[in-house]
């Protein structure tokens, strides 16, 4: 009775649009109030426990990584970068979108933060140089979910805290789908921009002197991830050790190379760092403890035995797996599908020999993409909210991106090696 009460509340303040954070915080209370065997203390417990894991200090290391980035003019010098190499190319701006994208992915951690930045920094220019609005929204939330598989993505940090999976593998099984869902990215936004007539390349040469100018300082930015994987490879430092670093990185750069960040400038970046992480933790704590009583019912164990009874071979259940996290996507926000549903589908996952990395990705996929799916996709409606543009302008613009999104998805999920082979070479 008190899972029926506690599932039903879910589903309602779902409809009535409660936070994600909140409808998990309540149902699960709710679950404690009516008739559970666990004293109602055990809720705080659980939900403060849920925070009780050094590998959790890596998501507000590198949220602040990702912050200090733009207020040291590393974002800035990135786009220059992602413009000169873009230039001679058709829709050369909306092509830097997704270029900045594929540079910020490893650094900013979050795709919905790289979508509010993408959405404030470059929206504008583009719609100044005749790109409409809806196109240049679709571009910039697309290219976000780029951030999700790129380390050090935020979602691979609380996927392998969650099930347990090496962080440093699923660091480098992410590598090669990113890359992928960005170079397909850039053909298609070639091919549209070229049909619809969106600025033609640019013809004018590039003298030698701002080549070198700004590939100099785009590589040093750049270098960052290349230190944060080296790192945890060498065994220098482990994924938390490498958000702080990241951190020191950061700051090094904005204040004694570009000389662009003070005291003051630090200071707030580190408040809007807190808010930022205090958002994530939030929804893991909460997961955490709706996670917990799931488990204590047995919910779990029993999907697996269902699931592994019904679907006779791996390929039908990735496919049914796939099918599930995208409808899901449509509704709940990324970090909470992670938390809530990775640990039921896993085990499952291992029992058909299905690689815990290699999953680990297929599901991140799948709750990225989840992000700009009508409904309630939380990018569609954070880049939507900063642009203005109405959300059904924005499903029209953005269908072109997610299917070509589906078809990667398939792609990785069917073909091991795109995601498997770093990790194997590598670690």
């Amino acid at each position: 009775m008190a899972v029926g009460i506690a599932l039903a509340a879910l589903l309602l303040l779902f409809v009535l649009g409660t936070p994600v954070a909140f409808a998990l915080f309540l149902s699960t209370f709710l679950y404690f109030l009516f008739g559970a065997d666990q004293p109602t203390m055990l809720l705080i417990q659980r939900l403060a426990g849920g925070l009780e894991s050094i590998s959790l200090l890596a998501i507000p290391f590198f949220i602040m990584a990702g912050v200090f980035m733009n207020y040291s003019g590393i974002t800035d010098r990135l786009l220059k970068l992602a413009e000169l190499m873009t230039r001679r190319l058709h829709g050369g701006l909306a092509q830097a979108n997704v270029l900045l994208s594929t540079f910020m992915g490893g650094l900013s951690g979050s795709n919905i933060a790289d979508a509010a930045m993408n959405a404030k920094l470059l929206v504008p220019s583009m719609t100044a140089s005749g790109y409409p609005k809806p196109f240049s929204t679709a571009v910039t939330a697309a290219s976000s979910l780029v951030t999700s598989t790129i380390p050090p993505g935020i979602a691979l940090i609380v996927y392998g805290y969650v099930n347990n999976v090496s962080i440093g593998r699923l660091f480098l099984a992410g590598v090669v789908p990113g890359v992928l869902m960005a170079v397909c990215m850039m053909l298609l936004v070639s091919r549209q921009c070229r049909r619809l007539g969106y600025q033609p390349p640019r013809k004018e040469r590039v003298s030698r002197r701002e080549w070198v100018s700004v590939t100099r300082a785009g590589i040093i930015a750049l270098l960052l991830p290349v230190v944060v994987i080296g790192g945890i490879r060498v065994g220098v430092f482990t994924p938390t050790e490498a958000g702080a670093m990241a951190v020191l990185y950061a700051l090094i750069v904005g204040m004694f190379v570009y000389k662009e960040m003070n005291v003051g400038s630090v200071a707030v970046a580190t408040r809007e760092s807190l808010f930022a992480s205090v958002n994530v933790l939030f929804i893991i704590a909460v997961a955490s403890g709706f996670a917990r009583f799931l488990t204590w019912e047995h919910i779990p164990q029993d999907i697996a035995m269902l699931l592994s009874s019904q679907v006779g071979s791996a390929v039908a259940f990735l496919l049914l797996a796939n099918v599930i996290l995208l409808v899901l996507g449509m509704f709940l926000e990324g970090n909470a599908i992670l938390i809530v549903l990775s640990p039921l589908l896993a085990p499952v996952a291992a029992q058909f020999g299905i690689d815990p990395v290699h999953f680990g990705i297929i599901f991140i996929l799948n709750a990225s993409i989840g992000t700009i799916t009508p409904p309630l996709g939380t990018v569609m409606f954070t880049t939507c909210s900063i642009t203005g543009v109405r959300v059904p302008d924005f499903i029209r613009a953005i269908m072109p991106y997610w299917l070509l999104l589906v078809g990667i998805l398939l792609m990785v999920t069917f073909v091991p090696a795109i995601s498997m082979t770093l990790p194997n070479l590598i670690f």
